[in-house]
C-alpha cells in the first residue's frame, strides 16, 4: 500500500520546508564544543580548491585528530559522489531549480558574470568588444557555459567564436595573452582586477554563478562539515575587510 499526503498535509508542506531550512541553517552555524576526530572526504570545483584546502588546514590545525582529503571535479560528478556517500561534502555550482532530494545546502557566495578583456584594448561597450574580437567560450554543455550563453543573449551580442574550453583559468591565460575576450564568472578568489594585463568589465543585470556546499541530510558528521563551512568563509571576511580598508 502507498502512503500519500492528504489535503491537510499538502497545506503544511511550505511550513515543513521552512523548518527543514532552519534546521540546515542551525547545523551550519552551531559552534563545535568538543575536539573533532575522524576522516572527512571533501570535493570542490577547481576554482574553490585552494580556499577549501586553506580551510581544511586551518581546521586540522585546531583538531589534529581530523583527517581531511580533498579532490577536484565537475559539479555533476561531485554531487553524484555526495549522494553515493563517497564524499562527505562538496563545494559545487548550485544550479537554479528545486533542491535535490536528500541534500542539504549551505550558500557560500555568488560570482557575477563579467567580460574579461586584455588591458591593451581600448574603452568600448561590452557588446562591441564581444562582436569585434575573438571570443573564447566556456564549455556550453556545463552550467557555467549556459550562464555565458544567457549573458550573451542579454547583451544581444553575436560573438566571433574562436575557441571553447572547460577550464576558467586556461581561458583567463589566453585573454591575458591578448588572444581574445571572454565572458566568465568573476571568481571569488580571483585577482583579475589587480592583473596589469587584464581588464574586468561589469555587466549590470547579468546573472551570477552561485557556489554552495552540499552534503547529505543524513550525514553522521554534519558538525564537522559545519565547522569546515565556517572556516571556509572566515578568511574571506578578513580579505574583504582588508580590501575595503586599502581602497
Amino acid at each position: 500500500k502507498a502512503v500519500v499526503l492528504g489535503d491537510a498535509g499538502r497545506e503544511l508542506l511550505p511550513q515543513v520546508r521552512r523548518l527543514v531550512a532552519l534546521y540546515d541553517q542551525m547545523l551550519a552555524t552551531a559552534p563545535a564544543t568538543e575536539p573533532m576526530a575522524g576522516t572527512l572526504n571533501l570535493g570542490a570545483v577547481v576554482s574553490a580548491v585552494r580556499p577549501l584546502i586553506q580551510a581544511t588546514l586551518a581546521l586540522k590545525g585546531r583538531h589534529p585528530a581530523l583527517e581531511l582529503h580533498v579532490s577536484a571535479a565537475k559539479s555533476i560528478e561531485l554531487l553524484a559522489r555526495v549522494r553515493a556517500g563517497e564524499l562527505d561534502a562538496a563545494i559545487v555550482v548550485r544550479e537554479p531549480g528545486p533542491a535535490q532530494a536528500g541534500l542539504a545546502w549551505t550558500a557560500l557566495y555568488a560570482e557575477p558574470m563579467v567580460l574579461l578583456v586584455p588591458r591593451a584594448l581600448g574603452d568600448q561597450p561590452p557588446r562591441t568588444l564581444v562582436q569585434q574580437h575573438p571570443f573564447i567560450r566556456f564549455d556550453r554543455t556545463q552550467h557555467t557555459g549556459r550562464l555565458v550563453e544567457r549573458t550573451l543573449r542579454q547583451l544581444r551580442a553575436k560573438p566571433q567564436e574562436f575557441l571553447e574550453l572547460n577550464a576558467i583559468e586556461s581561458i583567463v591565460e589566453l585573454v591575458r595573452s591578448g588572444l581574445g575576450v571572454a565572458v566568465l564568472p568573476r571568481l571569488h578568489d580571483g585577482r583579475w582586477t589587480t592583473d596589469a594585463r587584464l581588464r574586468v568589465l561589469e555587466l549590470p543585470g547579468a546573472e551570477a554563478r552561485r557556489i554552495a556546499l552540499a552534503q547529505r541530510r543524513d550525514a553522521p558528521n554534519a558538525a564537522v562539515v559545519a565547522a569546515l563551512a565556517r572556516e571556509f568563509m572566515a578568511p574571506r571576511a578578513v580579505d574583504a575587510a582588508g580590501a575595503a580598508a586599502g581602497s
